[in-house]
């Protein structure tokens, strides 16, 4: 499973219990915050004085908390918001609500662990001068059995360039959520509670800390390059290769999910009401989209920023809303049966295409004798242009929310409408082609074949009908594409032999093959109307379909609309 850090819904404090046991609380959560790293707490483990069973037990759980026998943390919750993820039996909760934190010895997580430790008696150490040290880490901490790397198997050390970012973003983390405490107390006109308090002198303690170990890494650094020899390359061998030979080749990739950034785009625009200078604000107040998506920011300033023919590289920026543009065609498309049928032959729009209606003949010819002429049947197709469009009403309070529920909730809604109407434009027989409007459907115009009958046999006799189509015009079976929709589909993997075994153990209801060929499902392959409505099977000759598709998207927002019902 998938759980979102900054899906927490909670109310502090928060009970901390003993290996998720509900009738051994040991304490609780004073102060939680999520990020789209994880969430940090802190908690507090009550201090028992009378001695008893509590006292025995709370004592127990503390000391296998300071000597690191238990380090494990674990929440319960209740979920939300959630969806299976694909091709699993997990599911990603977007949305949830946080009951309990437990200390355990085995987490589910492994990255979910106490990294820092506070004596209950630091008071007293600092009154006889052996105050603790404050500690800040920003990996796991060594396992009980000894020391041991910060740094996960299979994974770099980081460079101290990179020590430093991250303490730095760390730093400014943590400087960010004091101002946040201070604001939210002054707002209120009081001081602060004993919860922030303690949130906010912890934090301080940790700034220090980290300001201090700052200075350090950069003097070490120093240090380092004032130590460093270039590294020699053997003669006549590739210099190249042999920088990648020692450090292999890096590529850094955005890990956010596919459509999230034209999301983030249509998210910015719709809350600035359509002006792009005001989208440019938005998005570059926007710290996160910054940091994983910042074509976002780059499209709008090439949008907004005036231009001119004489400055070099001008237009590489529109490069940008380009790329925008391809991510999130390249996430719809395979939503819809034209993305998932894999050899539709590509052309492109507003070009003639010679196509053959009918083949030529051959002959057996004597010798001396004339070859006899046939005649080839030809025409001509062009595929004009055509825009499918769809109006997309979103709330202020989803495109004002900045969590990774509410950009795939939007992601979702602007390609299901498209994608449902893409497909049943495609596959639907009553749609025709309307001049400089839209194309028509596959399968409008074709004679079907009507089932049979509901029966295995009925189901060969019609299949083989079907083939035989195809042979009698020479067409090349292994071309060809089933599409179906889900139930039919499901309805012929439960069809079983006499000894309960599938006769088609190939299919299922997500796809599959069928007679060898690939099957495609969608709800829209019905037929609308009485007494014709129902289901349809569609044997498609993939090749002989021709798709014009230049994988543009272009978006328009405003708050009035003129609706033609």
């Amino acid at each position: 499973d998938i759980v979102e850090p900054e899906g927490a819904e909670f109310k502090l404090p928060i009970p901390l219990l003993w290996q998720h046991n509900s009738r051994e609380p040991i304490g609780e959560v004073i102060a939680a915050k999520a990020t789209p790293e994880g969430i940090t707490f802190q908690a507090k483990v009550v201090k028992i004085l009378e001695a008893g069973k509590l006292k025995d037990r709370i004592d127990e759980a503390w000391q296998s908390i300071k000597y690191k026998l238990v380090k494990g943390m674990s929440i319960g919750f209740n979920p939300i918001e959630s969806a299976q993820i694909k091709d699993t039996w997990a599911e990603h909760f977007l949305k949830w609500e946080w009951l309990e934190l437990s200390c355990v010895t085995i987490p589910a997580n492994v990255d979910a662990s106490i990294t820092t430790i506070k004596s209950a008696d630091e008071a007293l150490l600092a009154a006889s001068g052996d105050r603790p040290r404050q500690v800040v880490r920003l990996a796991s901490s060594p396992g009980v059995s000894g020391p041991q790397s910060n740094f996960p198997k299979g994974k770099s050390m980081k460079t101290i360039a990179e020590q430093i970012a991250s303490f730095e973003a760390k730093r400014a983390a943590s400087t960010g959520r004091m101002n946040e405490i201070m604001a939210k107390a002054a707002d209120e006109g009081r001081t602060l509670d004993e919860t922030e308090t303690q949130e906010y002198d912890a934090l301080k303690a940790e700034v220090k800390a980290v300001d201090d170990h700052i200075v350090r890494l950069k003097e070490h650094e120093v240090q380092v390059v004032a130590r460093a020899t270039p590294v020699s390359v053997a003669v006549g061998a590739d210099p190249a290769k042999a920088s990648q030979a020692r450090g292999g080749i890096i590529s850094v990739k955005s890990n956010v999910p596919p459509g999230i950034k034209f999301t983030r785009y249509v998210m910015a625009l719709a809350r600035a009401r359509g002006n792009l200078s005001d989208a440019l604000a938005i998005a570059k107040a926007n710290k996160a989209w910054g940091d994983t998506t910042p074509e976002v920011e780059l499209v709008l300033r090439a949008a907004v920023a005036a231009g001119d023919t004489t400055s070099a590289g001008w237009a590489s920026e529109l490069v940008y809303a380009q790329n925008l543009a391809n991510e999130f065609i390249e996430f719809l498309r395979p939503q819809t049966i034209i993305g998932k049928i894999p050899s539709l032959t590509q052309i492109p729009f507003n070009v003639r295409m010679g196509s053959q209606t009918s083949g030529s003949s051959a002959y057996w010819v004597g010798q001396g004798a004339p070859v006899p002429v046939s005649k080839l049947g030809t025409s001509e197709v062009t595929l004009g242009m055509a825009k499918a469009a769809g109006l997309v009403v979103l709330t202020e309070e989803l495109v004002r929310s900045s969590s990774p529920s509410a950009e795939l909730l939007v992601r979702s809604d602007l390609t299901k409408s498209i994608a449902q109407f893409l497909d049943q434009q495609f596959i639907d027989p009553d749609f025709a082609a309307v001049s400089n409007v839209s194309p028509g459907s596959v399968t409008n115009g074709v004679s079907p074949t009507a089932a049979s009958g509901a029966d295995a046999a009925a189901l060969r006799d019609d299949v083989q009908t079907l083939f035989g189509i195809w042979i009698a015009n020479n067409l090349d079976p292994s071309a060809g594409v089933w599409i179906m929709p889900p139930a039919v589909a499901l309805g012929i993997s439960l069809m079983l032999n006499p000894l309960g075994q599938p006769l088609y153990p190939t299919i299922n209801m997500m796809g599959g093959t069928f007679f060898g060929l690939p099957v495609i499902t969608s709800n829209t392959a019905v037929l609308g109307g009485s007494p014709t409505a129902g289901n349809i099977i569609v044997l498609l000759n993939a090749p002989e379909i021709l798709l014009a598709d230049d994988g543009q998207v272009t978006i328009d927002a405003s708050r009035e609309a003129a609706i033609q019902m």
